[in-house]
């Protein structure tokens, strides 16, 4: 019998295979339209003003689609957008539309006049059930020295290509197109272009930047034309949304009892429900047994009525939801789903395939083992592998000779690392971003440690990878984050830190409500910060250059004490060179101009993005916000404006009273050197930080100083000269850094 057994259910698997593919849900309410030229149309979506789409749920979101006649053959668009959005495909889960929101900047190459206008574009889906899928989507930036930006994190990419011949088709690697990764739960999209000021070629004429759904575009050197395909009206960029019923789990909506009509749980008889993953709500679907539209309800499957995939061998009889199969036919026995042929000459029909089924299994069982340890050896010689081409022969031979490393540092397995983290689970991860993931793990020890996992390592420079690491871990400053080891057993290296456990400087600033860090606590961070920066510059065995200095890469502790993280974009420097030439990496809001458009990288980059990071620290506002006016968006630009007019104090989030104010002051002055253009203008972060301990010590009581003259302080207002007149003569030591396009005369400061 177990032959035939097996035989019936690898039958059953098929006919459950094909019929689930071939299921696709086409009812809607008696007397709407379901089909829209080759578009299906079901219910709860379709057309509005005949009730015959679900109006309202519990958040507010509308399921309206309608059908324009006038197109031939008709096409189907998102009522609540108008024309605007076409959808192309809808499934019980999905839907496909053709995206219209296109970023784009053109340029006539004879006369450089700018011929398409469209910087900035935005995608609202805020009235519907639909987030933008970001498992099946990719933001893409089209053009020759560009910055691509989306929504309200400043997250993008960078294209860069001076001439044709740096232009890479058929791949958005950075030359000529990039692209980027988009964060889940979207339903708003906004889309920028920043360009540099490099003169208009032929071989480039446009700019863009769009979403589109992963695979469908394959970028051409033809489309920086300004006849290319990206300005024509019929090309067609795919975009996936995902869908779900309200703002409510399964079980919130099931317990809901209510008259309103938007409250009501969606799911109809005969249904099961399920929370969507990757977006707020549930969905419906038919139960086993039933089938039809879940929101309107499901039907009895009649499975007897199918002569070709009959699913008994004797009599079948339909039931609610099931079937029940009669006794096997005359000559045969069983229980209906499985029947045997009863030998009539004597032969042991039974006995030969239960010897024949026994027989099998025992090759299966014997099979699997073999290839679990077949699979197991593989598994070695890969980790093996990996641990010889990651550069761990080499730390193992560099460890002895590095004074103070050996006992600092630890070459983890991938066993105890998985262990730690619980197999690599979602629920450890503790942030994402461009460079890969960082995963919380629990050492053998008890210790609390972060676990960097990277996209992807260069292979040609594995020996200058492995001297970073033995560098980074000789690292010893209360305010960077320690590197505590690595495993190189993994086709990427992990690299395992410190766990600092009270989120970032960012979340503080930007997250947790009201801007209401007290000074004292932003002018320790600021100093703290500084210190770090300064030693990574300047005391650390080989200079390095963090590259990446943000609000969002400094942790803060459980005493708030600020630690500098995140290596992943750094570069040592060798001591006889003081510029560095590399691919501009960085963020977007704290990239130093500079070396964005010379590509030189320099101590004063850092510098620069500190001064940002001060900034921020003084107002409470983002670096960038596309929700801000115009001339407004880049905090940077708009404080050097501002100052420029004495009118920085419009936008400074700090106490009134005299002697923080004078700190302030202080500090206003520090953050408008730090960016200044020329990365030759900036103070060094030795001094910064040197002159930022110094503030740390003055408090409201104040030092004796020379006052400032009534001609400069006419321009503050009258509640602000006595301040200004009180900042300390001793204040500073390094004073010809700071003084030069200075709205207060520091030389004033300094002791006579």
């Amino acid at each position: 019998m177990f032959l035939p057994s097996v035989f019936f259910i690898l039958l059953q698997i098929m006919i459950l295979l094909s019929s689930s593919s071939s299921a696709t849900i086409e009812q809607g309410k008696p007397g709407c339209l379901t089909k829209c030229g080759n578009i299906t149309i079901p219910y709860p979506f379709g057309d509005y003003g005949q009730y015959c789409s679900f109006v309202e749920d519990d958040a507010g979101k509308l399921y309206y689609v309608y059908c324009n006649t006038s197109f031939s053959p008709p096409k189907a668009f998102l009522g609540m957008n108008g024309d605007e959005i076409e959808v192309l495909s809808i499934s019980d889960t999905e839907f496909r539309v053709k995206n219209t929101a296109i970023a784009a900047k053109c340029y006539d190459d004879q006369t450089g006049k700018l011929v398409v206008d469209n910087p900035f574009y935005n995608l609202d889906l805020g009235a519907t059930p639909f987030t933008i899928s970001y498992t099946k989507n990719m933001y893409a930036g089209v053009g020759c020295n560009i910055r691509a930006a989306f929504s309200q994190t400043s997250r993008g990419c960078v294209s860069k290509c001076a001439n044709k011949a740096d232009i890479v088709e058929g791949s958005c690697s950075g030359s000529g197109c990039c692209e980027a990764n988009i964060q889940k739960g979207l339903n708003n999209f906004n889309e920028s272009i920043l360009t540099s000021d490099n003169p208009v070629q032929s071989f480039s004429q446009c700019n863009f930047a769009f979403l589109v759904e992963t695979g469908q575009y394959t970028f051409q050197g033809s489309d920086l034309q300004l006849d290319g395909r990206l300005t024509k009206p019929d090309m067609d960029l795919p975009v996936v949304l995902d869908w779900a019923i309200g703002g409510r789990s399964c079980k919130e909506a099931q317990s809901i009892s209510s008259d309103i009509p938007s409250d009501r749980y969606a799911c109809k008889n005969n249904t099961v429900c399920s929370n969507a993953p990757d977006n707020p709500g549930y969905r419906c679907a038919c139960e086993k047994g039933y089938e039809g539209n879940p929101y309107l309800g499901c039907q009895d499957i009649n499975e007897c009525e199918d002569e070709n995939n009959n699913p008994c061998y004797g009599t079948c009889t339909n039931t609610i939801g099931a079937y029940n199969c009669s006794a096997c036919p005359e000559g045969t026995t069983g229980d209906g789903t499985s029947c045997t042929t009863i030998s009539k000459d004597g032969f042991p029909v039974l006995r030969v395939a239960l010897g024949l089924s026994l027989g099998l299994l025992s090759a299966f069982v014997c099979g699997l083992f073999l290839y679990l340890c077949i699979r197991k050896q593989k598994l070695l010689k890969l980790k093996e592998q990996f641990f010889q081409q990651n550069g761990g022969l080499l730390l193992r031979q560099q460890l002895p000779s590095r004074d103070g490393v050996v006992d600092s540092t630890k070459i983890f397995t991938q066993a105890e690392l998985k262990v730690a983290t619980n197999n690599f689970h979602s629920s450890q991860v503790l942030g994402e971003g461009g460079f890969g993931t960082v995963y919380k793990g629990t050492l053998s020890d008890n210790r609390v440690v972060a676990i960097k996992k990277s996209k992807q390592i260069d292979k040609s420079q594995i020996e200058q990878f492995i001297n970073e690491v033995l560098i980074l871990t000789q690292i010893n400053h209360r305010n960077v984050v320690k590197l505590l080891g690595c495993c190189l057993e993994t086709e990427v290296p992990l690299l395992v830190y410190e766990f600092v456990s009270n989120g970032t400087l960012s979340q503080h600033i930007h997250q947790n409500g009201a801007f209401e860090m007290s000074w004292e606590n932003r002018l320790r961070i600021a100093t703290e910060i500084a210190s770090a920066i300064a030693y990574l510059h300047s005391a650390a065995s080989i200079p390095i250059i963090h590259r990446d200095i943000k609000s969002a890469n400094i942790l803060l502790d459980e005493n708030y004490i600020a630690k500098v993280a995140d290596f992943g974009a750094s570069r040592l420097i060798p001591l006889d060179q003081t510029r560095v030439n590399t691919a501009v990496q960085g963020t977007f809001g704290y990239l130093d101009p500079e070396y964005f458009h010379s590509g030189e990288l320099t101590d004063k980059s850092d510098v620069y993005s500190f001064g940002v990071m001060l900034v921020e620290l003084l107002t409470g506002l983002k670096p960038v916000s596309m929700e801000r006016p115009e001339e407004q968006r880049s905090l940077t630009g708009y404080f050097l404006s501002l100052t420029e007019k004495n009118e920085e104090f419009k936008i400074i989030d700090a106490p009134a009273d005299e002697g923080h104010l004078q700190q302030v002051l202080a500090v206003i002055v520090i953050a408008k050197k730090c960016l200044e253009w020329k990365g030759e203008e900036r103070p060094p972060m030795k001094q910064i930080a040197a002159d930022l301990q110094v503030l740390l010590k003055f408090n409201s009581v104040g030092w004796d100083c020379q006052p400032l003259s009534h001609e400069e302080t006419t321009d503050f207002p009258s509640e602000m000269n006595n301040l200004y007149s009180k900042i300390p003569s001793n204040l500073f030591d390094h004073s010809s850094n700071y003084t030069s396009e200075t709205n207060v005369d520091l030389s004033m400061m300094i002791p006579r």
